[in-house]
C-alpha cells in the first residue's frame, strides 16, 4: 500500500481522461478538485481506443505506463476496447501491469436520487478481487467445438484480497464481513477462498465473519441489501455482483471504484463510454467525482474528501442542475451547470453524515515467487484430455489397449464433467471432448517422467490429445476432482 502523502504537500497523479465522455468528466472532476482546493497537480495520460487505433495492442502506450509507475497514483475515465483491432482490455492491461489485485466498490444510498430501494440505508462496499480467477485470461480452444478457460485461483491472491478487505473494514469502522464464494460447486479454487477466510477470520476480532453462496449473496443483495457491510469474493463473482449493487442506488453513473495494489493505485468510473452523448454538455461526472474522493483519501487528505463529497450530496439533495440520467423528469441541466451547482455547495454540509474514515494498513507482499511447501507429494495418475468422434465404450477399448504394458490403467471417461464410462445410466449428451482418467497400477517413489512419456507415446499413436493433468496427492489429500458419477 502507498503511504498516505502529507495534506500539505502537493501530489502528483496520473490523469487518464479514456474515451467518449471520458474528456468532459474529467475536465469537470480536475475543476470542481481545484475549486476545493485540493493539492493535486495533474500529469495527463492516454490509453483506449484513440491508442489501440495507432496499433499499440495494449491500449496503453509506454508513456502512460511510466507516468503510473513515477506517480504510484491514477485518476481514469471510461477506455473503450473497440471490436475488430486492439487486443485485450486496456483496463485488464493497466490492473495487471501494476498487480492491482485489489477492486474497492462502495455501494451507499445518495441524497435525492430516488430507487425503489430508497430508504433501506444501503450502506456496502464490495471487495473484488482483481487479477486471478477467469480473468487470468488463459483460453483456448480444446477442439473445433470446445473452448477451455482456466480458473486460477491462488493462496496468496486469495490472502491478499481477504487482508485488503479486513483493513478497509477497519479503516471505515465497519463491523461485518461476509466472504461470498461458490465454494460448493468449485471446491477446490472457490473453496480456497473459503478455506483462506475461515483460517484468518479469527485475527480480526473485532469484525463478525460470515460465509454466503454467490448466488444467495445476489439474492439477498435484492432482498435485503441493508444487512450487508463488507461483502469480499473472488474476481468473477465480484464483478457481476458490483454491477448488481450499484443498480440498487442509482446506476453505474453513480458509483465509484478504486483498484488497489502495492506499488499503484488508479480510481475510475466504471461506466461505459457513452459516445453518443460526448461532447453535448450532457454526461454524469458523478461517478469519476466520487472516485476521486476516494483518491484524496488515500493520499491522505480527507479533510478536502469530505467537502467535496458533502458538496456532491448536497447538489443531489437539492436536485438542482442535475444531467439528465439523475435529474427530475423535465429539469435535466447540462454537465457544466452541474459543476457550478457543485463548486458552489463547496463548504456546506448535507443531512447525510460522510463516514470517518482512517488509512488503509496493509502488509507489503514479497517480490519472490510464492512458493507452498508441502511435507510429501505423490503421483495418483492422469487425466489425458482426447478428441474424438467415437462412443465412449469404444473411445475407452481403444485407450485401455493402448495403456497396455505401461504403469497406468484406464479408469474412467468423462465428457463435460460427468462420467460417461463405465456408464453410470445416465443420459449425458456428448461433444468431441473427453476427460480420460489414467491411474497408477502400482505406487512407488519417483516423478514417473519416464512413465508418463511412455503412456502419453501410445496414447498419441491413435488418438489426438491436447491437455494432460496430472492427478497427485499432497500431504495425503487428494488434489483433484472427480466427474460427476466418479466412485
Amino acid at each position: 500500500m502507498i503511504d498516505a502523502a502529507p495534506t500539505q504537500a502537493r501530489t502528483k497523479v496520473t490523469a487518464i481522461a479514456g474515451d467518449g465522455i471520458g474528456i468532459e468528466v474529467m475536465a469537470a472532476t480536475k475543476t470542481i478538485l481545484a475549486a476545493a482546493g485540493a493539492r493535486i497537480d495533474w500529469e495527463d495520460a492516454e490509453a483506449g481506443a484513440e491508442v489501440f487505433k495507432r496499433g499499440i495492442g495494449s491500449g496503453a502506450p509506454q508513456e502512460t505506463l511510466d507516468s503510473i509507475d513515477a506517480t504510484r497514483v491514477a485518476l481514469k475515465g471510461p477506455l473503450e476496447t473497440p471490436i475488430g483491432y486492439g487486443e485485450k482490455s486496456a483496463n485488464v492491461i493497466l490492473r495487471k501491469y501494476f498487480e492491482l489485485y485489489g477492486n474497492i466498490r462502495p455501494v451507499r444510498e445518495l441524497p435525492g436520487v430516488k430507487t425503489p430501494f430508497s430508504g433501506r440505508g444501503i450502506d456496502l462496499v464490495i471487495v473484488r478481487e482483481n487479477v486471478e480467477d477467469l480473468y487470468a485470461g488463459i483460453e483456448y480452444l480444446q477442439t473445433p467445438g470446445v473452448a477451455q478457460c482456466l480458473k486460477l485461483m491462488s493462496e496468496p491472491g486469495c490472502e491478499r484480497i481477504l487482508r485488503l478487505a479486513y483493513a478497509l473494514a477497519q479503516a471505515e469502522g465497519r463491523t461485518k464481513m461476509a466472504c461470498s464464494t461458490k465454494a460448493n460447486i468449485m471446491k477446490t479454487t472457490e473453496g480456497m477462498m473459503k478455506r483462506v477466510f475461515e483460517r484468518m477470520a479469527p485475527e480480526y476480532k473485532t469484525i463478525t465473519p460470515s460465509h454466503v453462496i454467490i448466488d444467495n449473496c445476489a439474492h439477498q443483495l435484492v432482498i435485503a441489501p441493508e444487512q450487508f457491510d463488507v461483502i469480499v469474493t473472488s474476481n468473477m463473482n465480484g464483478d457481476i455482483i458490483s454491477d448488481l449493487a450499484a443498480g440498487l442506488v442509482g446506476g453505474l453513473g453513480i458509483a465509484p471504484s478504486s483498484n488497489i495494489g502495492d506499488h499503484a493505485a488508479m480510481f475510475e468510473a466504471v461506466h461505459g463510454s457513452a459516445p453518443q452523448i460526448a461532447g453535448k454538455n450532457m454526461a454524469n461526472p458523478t461517478a469519476l467525482l466520487l472516485s476521486a474522493v476516494m483518491l484524496l483519501r488515500h493520499i491522505g487528505d480527507f479533510a478536502t474528501a469530505e467537502k467535496v463529497e458533502q458538496a456532491i450530496f448536497v447538489t443531489l439533495e437539492e436536485g438542482r442542475n442535475l444531467t439528465g440520467d439523475i435529474a427530475p423528469k423535465g429539469h435535466a441541466a447540462g454537465t457544466n451547470a452541474y459543476v457550478d451547482t457543485v463548486i458552489g455547495n463547496l463548504g456546506r454540509a448535507s443531512s447525510q453524515v460522510s463516514r470517518s474514515y482512517s488509512n488503509l494498513t496493509l502488509p507489503k507482499w514479497t517480490d519472490r515467487t510464492w512458493h507452498h511447501s508441502v511435507d510429501s507429494r505423490e503421483l495418483v495418475g492422469l487425466d489425458i484430455f482426447v478428441e474424438s468422434e467415437r462412443e465412449p465404450a469404444t473411445l475407452a477399448a481403444g485407450l485401455e489397449a493402448a495403456a497396455e504394458g505401461t504403469a497406468f490403467g484406464l479408469k474412467m471417461l468423462s465428457n463435460r464433467g460427468t462420467q460417461v464410462w463405465p456408464d453410470t445410466g445416465g443420459h449425458s449428451f456428448k461433444v468431441d471432448h473427453f476427460q480420460c482418467r489414467f491411474v497408477l497400477r502400482q505406487h512407488k517413489p519417483g516423478n514417473y517422467g519416464p512413465e508418463i512419456a511412455e503412456l502419453v507415446r501410445k496414447v498419441s499413436a491413435e488418438h489426438r490429445w491436447m491437455h494432460i493433468e496430472k492427478l497427485q496427492r499432497f500431504d495425503g489429500v487428494d488434489a483433484f476432482a472427480k466427474a460427476q458419477g466418479e466412485n
